[in-house]
């Protein structure tokens, strides 16, 4: 992709409690998160499902739109999040799958059972090596873990600022490897580019599920809208309600159990 000077080197640096002050933004409003936030291409299930599992732990999985799309391919799929909030959209969704409210690094699942463990828009907000440890611990022999994220594609000049604006911290260098523990062997990566189609009452949603916007105050938030209002509809010349296609990228990472050479 091309040089962005300003896109952080360090993508999973964050210490403990900065990062649980930023992850309590979702513990609540699971409904306006799971109303603008993307699903994955299908071209990034099939590098998840590269194996051909049959069961699968979604841990981070929010209110659930990645663990939809596991459900979709036949996948027994157990869910974890530590939001209840986030839990009840999922299960309003799928009742069918079990849930349960815990964090990545103890799922209080049971040990060797299921193939793979995905962590989608969620391996940043986790310990790393407790988190790699407790995948280990839940899966087979040879079982897989496959991390994934949706970001603007920042790349593109104009998105690039639009993402500045609106604050979208889970926006990372795509090639930079995520942190894994010692269990795994060295990942593999998988990334695709596509858009997302969004007025301007839509993007003002999306801002609104990030974890800046979340965590602001009413000031903050006023001035984070209506910069948005100027650079969409001034700098770019859209109307409100022009739908305009947003490009986005997936990247993914997918490594199996088994000790790192």
């Amino acid at each position: 992709m091309a040089e962005i000077p300003s896109l952080p080197q360090r993508a999973f640096t964050v210490d403990a409690v900065r990062r649980a002050e930023l992850a309590a933004a979702f513990q609540t409003e699971a409904d306006s998160y799971d109303k603008i936030r993307p699903a994955y291409p299908a071209a990034a299930l099939d590098f998840t499902l590269q194996s051909q599992p049959r069961t699968a732990v979604d841990i981070g999985c929010g209110s659930g739109i990645f663990t939809a799309q596991l459900v979709a391919r036949g996948l027994d799929v157990s869910a974890v999040d530590p939001s209840a909030d986030m839990l009840r959209v999922l299960s309003e969704r799928l009742p069918q799958v079990p849930s349960t409210c815990a964090a990545g690094e103890d799922t209080g699942l049971p040990g060797n059972e299921f193939d793979v463990v995905t962590y989608a828009q969620a391996w940043h907000w986790v310990d790393h090596p407790k988190a790699s440890a407790e995948a280990a611990r839940l899966l087979r022999s040879g079982g897989w873990l496959t991390l994934l994220w949706n970001q603007l594609d920042v790349s593109v000049g104009w998105v690039h600022r639009l993402a500045r604006i609106m604050h979208a911290g889970d926006v990372h260098r795509p090639e930079l490897e995520p942190p894994l523990g010692k269990e795994f062997s060295k990942p593999e990566h998988g990334i695709w580019h596509w858009s997302m189609e969004l007025d301007f009452a839509e993007i003002i949603e999306l801002t609104k599920s990030r974890s800046y916007y979340r965590r602001a105050s009413e000031s903050t938030r006023s001035k984070v809208e209506a910069n948005l209002s100027w650079y969409w509809m001034e700098h770019l010349g859209h109307a409100p309600e022009a739908k305009v296609q947003v490009p986005y990228l997936t990247h993914a990472w997918r490594a199996r159990r088994g000790t790192r050479r």
